[in-house]
């Protein structure tokens, strides 16, 4: 899939906003997803009550995308999508700490870093409408984020885990990549996701 879209025609627009509600549909079956999988590991009932609540702001996120596609004369399934999402789900659906790792503090973690230079280009690009939807789902993936954070540092210590090398020996094996900078590190410490878990280790290891 194209990384790079010319914002400043409507197919650019189009072709972003269609792959954010790609990425926001898959987000709500995340959501309910680590609901039903892990529903079996003595968790509290808090951490259930976050998640449905995660995948209910993912639901709102697709309907705010959905409308905006038909404004712009398009629908959601016109254009072709990825399944990495899907891919990070089916290789963590064995393990909690995974799932938390990758997706909620590697994948939505990466959307903290980017989404504010898309609001800039689509600001430039006259499209006002589209980038107050990416500030409201900016916003609301921070708190998605910080989820994940707490729970991730709540298991680790019950299980006597450091979180921080727990969470890059877990990527390192579960996620295919590299964590890329620029970070954006306001973001993603204000989800409670400190610099020690995706800078690089003073040593290099």
């Amino acid at each position: 899939m194209k990384r790079r879209r010319n914002l400043g025609s409507p197919t650019g627009r189009i072709a972003l906003i269609h792959a954010l509600a790609h990425i926001e549909l898959n987000a709500i079956d995340l959501g309910w997803d680590i609901v039903a999988r892990f529903s079996g590991e003595g968790l509290p009932q808090a951490f259930f009550d976050d998640w449905v609540g995660v995948a209910v702001e993912e639901a709102e996120h697709f309907a705010l995308l959905e409308a905006r596609l038909a404004a712009l004369g398009a629908a959601y399934g016109d254009l072709p999508a990825h399944d990495g999402l899907w891919e990070a789900a089916a290789s963590t659906a064995h393990d909690l700490l995974a799932r938390l790792a990758v997706v909620p503090l590697v994948l939505e973690a990466r959307g903290l870093d980017v989404t504010p230079a898309m609001m800039r280009r689509l600001e430039r690009a006259g499209d006002l409408e589209s980038a107050a939807i990416l500030e409201r789902l900016y916003r609301d993936e921070i708190g998605h984020v910080a989820v994940g954070a707490r729970w991730f540092a709540e298991i680790c210590r019950a299980r006597g885990l450091d979180p921080a090398p727990t969470f890059r020996d877990l990527v390192s094996r579960h996620f295919t990549g590299a964590l890329k900078p620029p970070f954006n590190h306001a973001a993603r410490e204000a989800a409670g996701m400190p610099e020690a878990f995706y800078a690089a280790p003073a040593d290099g290891g």
